[in-house]
């Protein structure tokens, strides 16, 4: 039978780094997860699985013809490259907005238009097709990537965090539609931060820790190792405190958010329609609801940093939008992490760097720096486990790396309102357990509220006293606002 065998292989990652992988076969038609925690090499895994990572030692042999990988990085950096074609904020009234649509992104490299119309009616995006890749959310952008994938039939597809991102309706469907095609015989390999993200049909699962494959073997039997390591590793993190804020935070306004009918479109088409919404002192809200709902709009004009926050009746900290208050204003007493966040955050910047500039709500470092917030973001990295990488460039780590940084640099002001939209996307069971532990002694502190968006429920702080629901109606949403008991 064909497939891929690698045999006592090591892959060069940097001139420190190196990724081993002793003994992995891989034959046709089988289907793999592979799991590790941030920085463990699961994604060099996946690239040295798909060729792009040469073989320094060891033998490497394939019979796969046409590999297919799909990584967060990738969508990273078509999304960069989709925004800079221009810049649609600054268009003029005769000028064309040049990103690729959804259909085009799709066929980027195969020009099918039926088989592309086959793929979304698979994903459920037959309706953004026509839309720009570039305003799509994070899941549909995902489910974008994942058909452009599957245009040229692959014989093995990979896969490195595809559930990431994605609300639970669509992560059904997809962990559907690759049971369906690992039923046609396709080979499959899946890079997850879950443990729990593992679909029923995957057959062998490796695991990876400081870039060597420890373990291999039948799903069942590496599941209870690594459910006893994860245990063991929670105990150590029972009595944490975080580091403290470098000054004490000036007391908000309230009520903190107060938005009246508001409403944002796009083309004329509404992402908001006539919400409205009060956080009042104490509340902790978890916000749900499907892909491109506008649960990140609604968060973007909270931030201020939406242009329709002007021409909405919505109030921020006791100052109503657009009464002579500065974005600052608003931002200082925010904490925020999301996915857009992860991908602005492209400057040249040190791990450090980054975290310091969660004290002046910039991305990147332009103003001096005290002493004291050098120690307490020395104690952060601390916290995180990344003394060592203090100085190296953010954009050096994993995915899931630069995220758990970002969590930090969104804590560190301890702020009166703090946003997590999705904010253990890309995080393995250990970082999410610690990010949640994070959160949890932050908000016992009783000066920070906060808004959560996750599609995992289980993600969820059990901080939360409300919820707020995107509820699909018709061609658009209604709103369901209630108290957790």
């Amino acid at each position: 039978m064909s497939g891929l065998h690698i045999s006592q292989g090591t892959f060069h990652l940097s001139s420190t780094r190196t990724l081993t992988l002793n003994d992995l076969c891989i034959q046709a038609g089988e289907s793999w997860a592979f799991v590790g925690a941030n920085g463990s090499g699961k994604s060099s895994l996946a690239k040295a699985l798909s060729g792009e990572l040469p073989v320094a030692k060891g033998k490497m042999a394939t019979q796969f013809s046409r590999p297919a990988r799909l990584s967060l990085e990738q969508l990273q950096k078509l999304v960069s490259e989709e925004w800079q074609r221009n810049n649609t904020d600054m268009l003029s009234a005769d000028e064309d907005d040049t990103g690729r649509t959804t259909a085009q992104i799709i066929q980027a490299e195969i020009n099918n238009a039926e088989r592309c119309e086959q793929l979304a009616a698979l994903f459920g995006i037959t309706s953004l097709l026509d839309r720009r890749f570039k305003y799509l959310s994070t899941g549909e952008t995902r489910k974008t990537l994942l058909c452009q994938a599957l245009m040229a039939q692959p014989d093995l597809l990979i896969l490195d965090e595809p559930f990431d991102g994605l609300d639970v309706a669509s992560r059904a469907n997809l962990a559907q539609v690759l049971a369906g095609l690992h039923q046609q015989d396709y080979t499959i390999v899946l890079v997850l931060n879950r443990f729990d993200d593992i679909p029923d049909f995957i057959d062998k699962v490796g695991v990876l820790a400081e870039c060597t494959l420890t373990h291999v073997g039948p799903r069942e039997e590496i599941l209870a190792e690594a459910l006893v390591a994860q245990l063991a590793h929670s105990e150590s993190l029972q009595g944490m405190a975080l580091p403290e804020p470098d000054e004490a935070q000036s007391e908000p306004a309230l009520p903190l958010i107060l938005l009246r009918d508001g409403v944002v479109s796009y083309d004329d088409k509404p992402i908001l329609n006539h919400l409205s919404w009060e956080v009042q002192p104490g509340q902790h809200w978890q916000i749900v609801g499907p892909n491109g709902a506008g649960k990140s709009t609604l968060l973007s004009l909270v931030t201020g940093d939406h242009p329709q926050g002007y021409s909405n009746d919505l109030t921020l900290f006791g100052r109503r939008r657009g009464s002579g208050e500065t974005i600052w204003d608003i931002k200082q007493h925010i904490g925020y992490v999301s996915s857009s966040l992860h991908l602005d955050y492209r400057v040249s910047s040190s791990v450090r760097n980054v975290i310091l500039s969660g004290y002046f709500d910039s991305i990147g470092i332009y103003q001096a720096v005290s002493d004291r917030q050098q120690q307490l973001a020395a104690q952060w990295l601390q916290r995180l486990g990344m003394s060592k990488a203090a100085d190296v460039p953010f954009h050096s780590l994993s995915w899931g790396q630069q995220r758990l940084v970002l969590i930090a640099r969104a804590l560190v002001k301890h702020p009166a309102l703090l946003i997590l939209d999705e904010p253990l996307q890309g995080l393995d069971p250990i970082n999410r357990q610690l990010v949640r532990r994070f959160v949890d002694v932050l908000i016992g502190e009783g000066k920070t509220q906060l808004l959560f968006v996750s599609h995992h429920a289980e993600d969820a702080p059990q901080c939360i006293t409300h919820r707020l629901t995107f509820v699909p109606d018709g061609s658009g949403y209604r709103y369901q606002q209630e108290e957790v008991v």
